[in-house]
């Protein structure tokens, strides 16, 4: 039997990092709300970008895309809602 790694194969899995980076940023952005300090909001683009990557490792393995897609749709929805943040801070 091959071994893994000591952390669980599930934290290994491509969709799993994805769906673990989604919710990152969903809690980051969450911060960034109660924050809206331009640090906070920064930080969550970095964690999009992050999350960004690890979508496309996880749409490589070809392994639960319909995971995958509905963590995608998330993840623009919140790409989104920092964008208005962004812009109303510097509308301000």
């Amino acid at each position: 039997m091959a071994k893994h790694s000591d952390t669980s194969w599930k934290q290994d899995h491509p969709s799993t990092l994805f769906s673990n980076s989604v919710q990152k940023a969903d809690r980051m952005l969450k911060h960034a709300k109660s924050h809206p300090e331009e640090m906070a909001i920064e930080h969550a683009f970095d964690q999009i970008k992050h999350a960004e990557n690890a979508r496309l490792n996880a749409e490589q393995y070809g392994e639960h895309l319909d995971t995958v897609q509905q963590n995608k749709e998330y993840l623009e929805q919140i790409k989104q809602q920092l964008h208005e943040m962004k812009e109303n801070m510097s509308g301000q």
